[in-house]
């Protein structure tokens, strides 16, 4: 769990701040179109597994050298369960998803985690109680995902899927979702190695490396072929690993110290805004009157489960660890 900056947290000029929230916003919100030009021509599975593996390592050995300890057998464990959820679930899928999906459709899927954890806390082990605005963000948000996976069809897909790929895509990218509540939930409780930049780097590491397992398993190493790799997904796989999965994530960590949690948290309703212009305006990706529907439908869901989970006094604690994976 994440606690809220406290008094002794550092100053931040104005300058810092700014780079900081465009760095969060800009950057994870484009990260769903580098991931559709990435899986052009480099699979879906060895792709995420490629980058997760890479920005894993490098934090790692970043950590180490300031002097994190050797991670003990159960640290290493949690990591990889986390890993599993988080980068293997969270991040794989949406990978494969990105094959049909456009980027847009799944960044307001996505959207949809402050959903899901809300009902895994009331539905899980742990019975959390719930307020009746988050239940009634709940529910007006699952309207917002129906309404847009009802609408997918290959009028709104990659070009050449099949309106039935578009929409199990849009369903695998829910299952995405689902997976990382789950996973967030998981740290709550989790023992994972300290400082936490060291323990998101163990877990980029484990999911990456299961990654590229699935990928070796799936018969995806025969279909690559580095010489029909573009310089599209090139670009895209090294924007991934050091944009997306390294500065982006350091600067929303360091905002986590800085700022209050619920600020640091509005990537959430930028992030979907930023990804449907992208797609729009580089990929030509169509925006129609049902995905516009949806993407009001499932903020405000998201809005009102925000509001119900802050009581008087001030907002809880965020409940949610960094994306590792945006």
């Amino acid at each position: 769990m994440i606690a809220p900056p406290t008094s002794a947290a550092p100053a931040a000029s104005t300058r810092d701040l700014l780079l900081a929230f465009a760095a969060v916003y800009l950057v994870w919100g484009s990260t769903y179109l580098a991931i559709r030009f990435g899986v052009e021509t480099i699979p879906p599975f060895l792709l995420g597994g490629t980058r997760f593996l890479a920005a894993g390592v490098i934090l790692a050995v970043v950590s180490r050298r300031r002097g994190a300890p050797v991670p003990k057998p159960s640290e290493w464990k949690a990591a990889t369960i986390s890993g599993v959820f988080m980068v293997v679930g969270g991040n794989g899928l949406v990978c494969w998803a990105a094959q049909y999906v456009p980027s847009g459709l799944t960044a307001l899927l996505v959207a949809t985690v402050p959903l899901w954890l809300v009902a895994i806390a009331r539905l899980g082990p742990d019975r959390e109680t719930t307020s009746p605005l988050e239940v009634a963000g709940l529910i007006l948000g699952l309207g917002g995902v129906v309404l847009l996976v009802s609408s997918s069809g290959a009028d709104i897909g990659i070009r050449g899927a099949s309106a039935n790929q578009v929409v199990a895509g849009a369903l695998v990218v829910v299952g995405a979702s689902v997976s990382w509540a789950i996973g967030s939930m998981y740290n709550r409780r989790a023992a994972l190695p300290q400082p936490p930049l060291y323990g998101t780097a163990l877990t980029m590491a484990a999911g990456g490396l299961i990654l590229v397992l699935i990928g070796l398993a799936t018969g995806e190493f025969g279909r690559l072929s580095l010489g029909d790799v573009s310089l599209r997904s090139w670009l895209s796989l090294i924007y991934l690993a050091a944009m997306g999965s390294i500065v982006a994530f350091s600067a929303y960590m360091w905002l986590l110290r800085t700022v209050r949690p619920a600020a640091a948290g509005t990537y959430a309703y930028v992030n979907p805004v930023v990804a449907l212009f992208l797609g729009w305006w580089l990929a030509d990706e169509a925006f129609t009157l049902p995905m516009l529907a949806g993407t009001v439908i499932i903020v405000a869901g998201v809005v009102l489960v925000q509001r119900g989970r802050a009581p008087k006094g001030g907002p809880r604690p965020a409940t949610v660890r960094a994306p590792a994976s945006r």
